[in-house]
Order: structure tokens, then C-alpha cells, then sequence
């Protein structure tokens, strides 16, 4: 890909691309856009995100759009919610294809290239860089030395319970190797039951 355009329409209407040769594009949103973008996908901050590439004829009925995506966010810890920094750096590919129906019904089959869609008759740069965005952001972000601990909580006056607590037979394990250290040493059996 060669020198986008400095910026671009969000939308290209699939009927008025070129037959022949790429568009080029280049989305970067401005900071109210990117602000609503953040809250969407509840980010603390998207400080940067720009999508460049271009979109290019690939055969008689189909497209091609190859972009990069490069964001700076900030995300809220899942253990502590402080502020977690995420850079993003990511290929983007999408191939339309005309005549290809969205598969229907409450099993569907995942296709071989996750990439591959039906054509749209339009291409919004801005859904694809915010697509793009949510799934290549950490799931669990997480801040550094943030661990999980364990909390208890109970009313008051009562004892909190343990995951130990709630295992009825860990107990019995103790026991039995109590009973077994007591054998090899022949310590006292006990009462005889009768």
C-alpha cells in the first residue's frame, strides 16, 4: 500500500469504487467521535485510533479491504480498576463478495475465512475500525502486580464461609492421614468399639 490519502470519507458506496484500481483510505476519527466510541465499548479513554488502507477490486464481483489499525486506550482493571494502557497494532482484512447470502438458523457452521462477507452496499470505515478495535483489546485487563484475592463476607454475628467450607470430605483426608502416621507408630487405637 502506498501514501493514503491524509484523510478520506467514512463511507464508499461499493457501486462507486473504482473496477480497476484501489481506493485508498485513511479514518481518523476526531476527539468527540472518539470520545462516544470509548463509552461504546466502555474504555476510560481512547486517546488515538486510526484505520489506513485501501479497498481494492479483486476479481469481477469481489472486494478486498486491507487496513491497518493503531489505538491508544485506556482501560479499567477487572481486579483493581485502575487505569490499564492498551496499544493496539493490528492488521484488518475484510473480503465482500456479491451474491453471498448471511447463513441463517440457530446452528450455523463457522466458514474457513472469518474474513469473508457478504457485500454491503456500503463500507463504513468507521464500524470496521470499531469492530476491529473491540476485538483486538484485552478481555481482562489487568494492572500490573494486580492479583485476585479472596474476600469473605457475611451479616454481622455470622462466620463467613471458606471455599474450604463448602468441601465436606476435605476433612476426611486430614483424618485418614492422621489415622495413618498413628498406625506406623503405633500410637493409641482409641476406644474398641464393641
Amino acid at each position: 500500500m502506498s501514501d493514503p490519502a491524509p484523510t478520506s470519507p467514512v463511507r464508499f458506496r461499493t457501486g462507486g469504487l473504482s473496477p480497476r484500481k484501489p481506493t485508498r483510505f485513511r479514518f481518523l476519527p476526531d476527539a468527540p467521535a472518539r470520545a462516544a466510541l470509548a463509552a461504546d465499548l466502555d474504555l476510560l479513554a481512547l486517546h488515538a485510533l486510526e484505520l489506513v488502507g485501501e479497498i481494492r477490486p479483486a476479481g469481477r464481483d469481489e472486494l478486498v479491504l486491507e487496513a491497518r489499525l493503531t489505538a491508544r486506550a485506556e482501560q479499567a482493571c477487572v481486579v483493581t480498576l485502575a487505569p490499564v494502557p492498551s496499544v493496539i497494532d493490528e492488521p484488518v482484512r475484510r473480503r465482500y463478495v456479491a451474491g453471498l447470502s448471511t447463513p441463517e438458523g440457530d446452528e450455523v457452521e463457522m466458514p474457513e475465512d472469518d474474513t469473508t462477507e457478504p457485500m454491503p452496499e456500503v463500507i463504513d470505515l468507521a464500524e470496521i475500525a470499531a469492530e476491529a478495535l473491540a476485538l483486538a483489546l484485552p478481555l481482562y485487563p489487568r494492572a500490573p502486580g494486580a492479583e485476585f484475592g479472596q474476600t469473605l463476607h457475611a451479616a454481622d454475628g455470622v462466620t463467613p464461609l471458606s471455599d474450604a467450607d463448602l468441601r465436606p470430605f476435605a476433612g476426611l483426608q486430614d483424618l485418614a492421614a492422621k489415622l495413618a502416621a498413628r498406625d506406623r507408630t503405633g500410637g493409641d487405637p482409641g476406644p474398641e468399639e464393641g
